[in-house]
């Protein structure tokens, strides 16, 4: 009795610090959400990429009433969790879901891909559901993670990843946009000169993704595919 009292007082402060985190991070963009006096007209969903794009070309989202709803780090399941508060409370026309290259860098610990695939089409579905049109993303090209770079065959990963989302898409008459092809160098890495770090884009980067999702927009808004 004494020992599992002793094991009970050791976890309280782990349990704790569990209780006490939004792992999802709903707190991150309440407040924004809040203020919204109209609802967007697209909202990109995301991790540090998406999250990143507002930082380096806020115009892109201030100009064209999008709002961007990335959060560094985030794996799939967190942003399906919050893709409710984030995105379909907001009530756009439209939503961007870039998502994956972080389950495959086990932010979050070990995943299947299978159920990477599961958690980004569940998002397009709840978009459906509420009348949103949704964008399944490729993941953007990397030849390593800098932060794990135990993780073999990112590239190879990533195509495979991508092969799978752009063919539900297709099956299932979703609108996909090909930010991979456009970045990719030949060996299936972020081009060196898009990247400081082979993750994350550059301005010229995000340059080029605007070139890609801008027509698809287009395309969503207008009522076509």
């Amino acid at each position: 009795m004494k020992r599992i009292l002793m094991i009970l007082l050791a976890a309280m402060p782990l349990l704790t610090t569990a209780q006490n985190r939004d792992w999802a991070d709903y707190g991150r963009y309440a407040a924004a959400n809040a203020q919204l006096t109209k609802a967007p007209e697209v909202v990109f969903m995301g991790n540090s990429i998406t999250d990143g794009w507002d930082d380096a070309h806020p115009e892109f989202f201030t100009d064209n009433n999008f709002a961007c709803r990335g959060i560094s780090g985030q794996v799939s399941s967190q942003m399906l969790c919050r893709f409710r508060a984030d995105v379909i409370n907001l009530h756009p026309r439209v939503a961007v879901i870039l998502a994956g290259t972080n389950d495959l860098a086990l932010n979050n610990g070990p995943i299947e891909m299978e159920h990477i695939v599961e958690n980004i089409v569940s998002m397009a579905e709840l978009a459906l559901a509420a009348g949103i049109r949704p964008v399944i993303c490729s993941v953007l090209p990397a030849g390593s993670y800098p932060w794990r770079p135990e993780i073999e065959d990112v590239a190879g990963k990533i195509r495979t990843l991508n092969s799978r989302l752009k063919a539900w898409a297709d099956e299932h008459d979703v609108a996909w946009a090909d930010y991979h092809s456009a970045m990719a160098a030949g060996d299936g890495s972020l081009r060196s000169e898009l990247t400081h770090d082979g993750v994350h884009p550059t301005r010229e980067g995000y340059d080029i993704m605007e070139q890609v999702i801008l027509p698809v927009l287009t395309s969503c808004v207008n009522g076509a595919r």
